[in-house]
């Protein structure tokens, strides 16, 4: 019996969410496992009526579940950072969720604004470090409002931290089995502080795996490649602010947000599924939103929870739709409502 927390947050959020919630529904009866799940409210409404965001003791029970289902954070009405710093990053810093899982899968090239790239060439996965550097909030305003003003943001990283985000790369790459590579996505030449010690501590545990093949490149030039040679890439690692970057161009290449799923993990604690997509306000209740990236969130939740055969058995059924009944990954354009979407995945299983 898993426990489940679900957030269904703003926009779209809930819409999405109830798709993969009746796809994890259907993956419990047809591959035997249990689970019980409790919704929760934190978003955007929320925070409106109460003022409130999350508080020590939402943490607290959070910790009591396996894992969470989060749908978006952003309300139009609500002033950006607050929300996004309130509940979502407070989720992750508290729960010590320091890796940020983002898999980049083409499903069909018709979906791809590459040309000529195929499945095979668009395959890999980031590795982003998502408890520190830049998104740690650190630094200060120096004679704010006045012409002289300086604004410094500090970017934070620790040996610990970088260490066991690399070390999580290299062991999911030898997991992963693939092409067996894991590249070092980094801006050496000029952060010379931060990325001495990202590219220092890379190669001394590089030395405990002779089997993986390592490389590095530079984050302007990772993004030129994803666009130009995206085969290239197996595993990459990086930190939180380029990882944050790279991961949205990885989007693009898959076919676009309606299918990027990503987890936010602590490999001993509680991890949390998401869409990477955003609140997508404009299409709240119209039904047109596409679902599939939830759906996807639900099937990394599974695999996660060592419900492997369920995981993939919903990868593979979101895979058929995108080859053989979507005319679009785009809201409105799938040829389907979001309802008739998650019915497909369902009936697909």
């Amino acid at each position: 019996m898993y426990k489940i927390a679900v957030i269904p947050g703003d926009g779209t959020g809930p819409e999405v969410i109830r798709e993969a919630v009746k796809v994890l529904d259907a993956a419990s009866k047809k591959f035997g496992f249990q689970y019980e799940s409790k919704t929760f409210d934190f978003g955007g409404e929320r925070y409106l009526k109460t003022g409130k965001t999350l508080e020590d003791k939402d943490i607290e029970e959070f910790k009591q579940y396996n894992a969470i289902l989060l749908g978006a954070i952003g309300h139009p009405d609500v002033k950006p950072g607050i929300l996004e710093t309130g509940v979502l990053l407070k989720l992750r810093f508290s729960l010590d969720q320091y890796i940020n899982l983002r898999p980049v899968k083409l499903y069909n090239s018709v979906f791809c604004p590459l040309k000529d790239k195929k499945p095979e060439d668009i395959d890999f996965v980031v590795v982003r470090e998502n408890s520190e550097g830049l998104y740690k909030g650190m630094g200060e305003f120096q004679k704010k409002g006045t012409p002289e003003e300086v604004a410094i943001q500090i970017s934070y990283n620790t040996r610990k931290g970088v260490e066991r985000c690399i070390r999580y790369a290299f062991e999911f790459c030898k997991k992963r089995n693939k092409g067996k590579k894991l590249t070092l996505c980094g801006k050496t030449n000029v952060l010379t502080y931060a990325w001495d010690l990202w590219e220092r501590t890379f190669y001394e545990v590089a030395k405990e795996y002779p089997d993986i093949m390592t490389d590095y490149a530079h984050v302007d030039a990772t993004t030129m490649w994803f666009v130009k040679n995206p085969e290239w890439f197996d595993v990459i690692v990086t930190d939180n602010i380029f990882g944050d970057i790279i991961t949205d161009l990885g989007a693009m290449i898959q076919g676009g947000m309606g299918i990027a799923a990503g987890g936010n993990i602590n490999p001993k604690g509680v991890s949390m599924f998401e869409p990477i997509g955003g609140s997508a306000p404009k299409y709240t209740g119209k039904n047109v939103i596409n679902p599939l990236a939830a759906i996807c969130a639900a099937g990394m939740l599974l695999e996660h929870l060592g419900e492997a055969k369920a995981g993939k058995s919903i990868e593979h059924a979101v895979i058929d739709l995108c080859k053989n009944k979507f005319k679009s990954l785009a809201a409105g354009k799938m040829g389907f409502s979001t309802q008739e979407a998650g019915d497909l995945v369902v009936k697909n299983l």
